[in-house]
């Protein structure tokens, strides 16, 4: 395969994802509109998002085992088609019910889309050049926050409806490009689907989701311990033994357990839980600066362009230091910003705006080191090529449950904290502790010769066994 091809597949790949990274940056501005039609309070409105995470969790590693099982290209075009799908429902709802119908759809749909193309990079792309990929498609996400909110903000001027239907024609040329261009190889399979697995884990999950999302930040230990919580977690820890049992009988299991007994994938689960809690804390950026300077909502979304311009501008430039350099030096270097940018948010930002704009510099150069990249780079490098979508669902999966367990945490923590500029400081200086443990994981890591090796032996057992068919 030729560097055109291999460009053009990394075009398509490329769209995909944009596509489902655009609808998380442009629905915000429509909450507003999408409350006054449905007429609807505060609490449901937040289902918009939390349903679309709930089953964006049971879509990753459903999604990552049918593309192992099926072949890149079928899945690939299936999210898509699903994602457009719940995207049509959304915006042709009558009703608030059947709304969050369509964002399940949409959410189920993108669970797979970031981790199969990931597998897909891993499939066509020499090993010195994936990091680069990786890294194109990163960057995806930065530059998605960076026109979402200017592009939600024209189609809001017509309706909210049209946020959604801009996801139609994207998705029909995505899917012609897919059947011209992605290959159309199919893995060597064996058993059949994992369905006794895939219905604990979603259940775990979705328990799991349900318990954080009704979290009352305001009375967080109380809640806890309350009915509309406790239950559900008792029921998403209890199931853990039952889903570790079954996988272990299991012919072709949804979650290859051997997976989690590798150190350094173990070090990339951890280390993208971590990014996942701090990716959360952004969400909270504005509220920390309308408290600490006293500005409008809108005028605070400005404030984070810096950050967003990092993570933009380091997410490509990281792929290209990890073909050179090798994980361990890039994501270590970035863990250690991200630390400064977190501890100065909780005890600098509140005091001028610049230092609040540099402390937005660190943190997304600090996630770019994390996010997109250099995570999924380790798990090209250490997975054989026919689980090589399993393990980037588990990333992505970690990265979604760092994410629900980071806003609860920090809307806890400041709430508890007495609010404002003094309580998300003292939020953020939590996340900055938590961020340290992912420097400690980030040290473990295997150094640049020690990967090479590993993609060599994976080489020549991948050679071995298409070999022995």
């Amino acid at each position: 395969m030729d560097n055109k091809q291999r460009n053009n597949i990394l075009l398509v790949l490329f769209i995909g994802v944009l596509m489902g990274a655009l609808d998380i940056a442009i629905v915000g501005p429509a909450l507003p509109a999408i409350q006054q039609s449905f007429q609807i309070n505060e609490r449901l409105l937040t289902w918009i998002f939390s349903i679309y995470v709930l089953f964006n969790l049971i879509g990753t590693p459903f999604m990552a085992k049918l593309s192992d099982q099926f072949g890149r290209r079928p899945v690939y075009i299936l999210n898509i088609s699903l994602f457009a799908a719940g995207s049509l429902v959304v915006a042709v709802s009558p009703s608030f019910g059947v709304m969050l119908a369509g964002r399940a759809l949409q959410g189920f749909g993108a669970g797979g889309i970031f981790p199969v193309a990931s597998a897909v990079i891993g499939d066509t792309f020499p090993p010195e050049k994936r990091g680069s990929a990786l890294g194109l498609i990163g960057a995806v996400f930065g530059v998605a926050f960076l026109i979402g909110p200017i592009l939600g903000g024209l189609l809001l001027m017509a309706s909210w409806h049209w946020l959604f239907i801009i996801n139609l024609p994207i998705a029909l040329v995505v899917i012609v490009l897919s059947l011209r261009i992605l290959p159309a190889t199919r893995p060597d399979t064996a058993g059949g689907f994992d369905w006794p697995g895939m219905l604990i884990l979603a259940v775990s999950l979705g328990s799991l989701a349900i318990a954080l999302n009704q979290i009352d930040t305001n009375n967080f230990f109380a809640s806890l311990v309350s009915v509309d919580v406790l239950p559900f977690l008792i029921l998403a820890a209890g199931l853990v033994p039952l889903l570790i049992r079954l996988e272990k009988k299991a012919e072709s299991p949804i979650l290859r357990l051997d997976l989690f007994q590798n150190r350094q994938m173990i070090l990339a689960y951890m280390l993208s839980l971590g990014a996942g809690i701090g990716e959360s804390g952004l969400v909270f950026m504005p509220s920390l600066a309308v408290s600490a300077f006293a500005i409008k909502t809108s005028e605070a979304s400005f404030l984070l362009v810096p950050l967003v311009l990092a993570m933009a501008v380091f997410s490509p430039v990281i792929g290209r230091l990890l073909d050179r350099f090798g994980s361990r030096v890039v994501v270590l270097t970035g863990t250690v910003l991200l630390v400064f940018g977190m501890f100065f948010l909780g005890s600098l930002a509140a005091v001028s705006i610049a230092l609040f704009l540099v402390s937005g510099v660190l943190v997304g150069a600090g996630l770019s080191s994390l996010l997109g990249a250099p995570i999924r780079y380790i798990m090209l490098n250490e997975a054989a090529a026919k689980d090589r979508s399993v393990a980037q669902g588990i990333v992505t999966l970690s990265g979604s449950i760092g994410q629900l367990f980071g806003s609860a945490v920090v809307g806890a923590v400041a709430a508890s904290s007495g609010g404002g500029a003094s309580g998300y400081g003292t939020a953020y200086t939590v996340v900055g502790v938590i961020t340290i443990f992912l420097v400690i994981a980030a040290s473990g890591l295997k150094g640049r010769a020690a990967e090479l090796a590993t993609v060599k032996a994976n080489n020549e057992q991948g050679q071995q066994t298409s070999a022995a068919h």
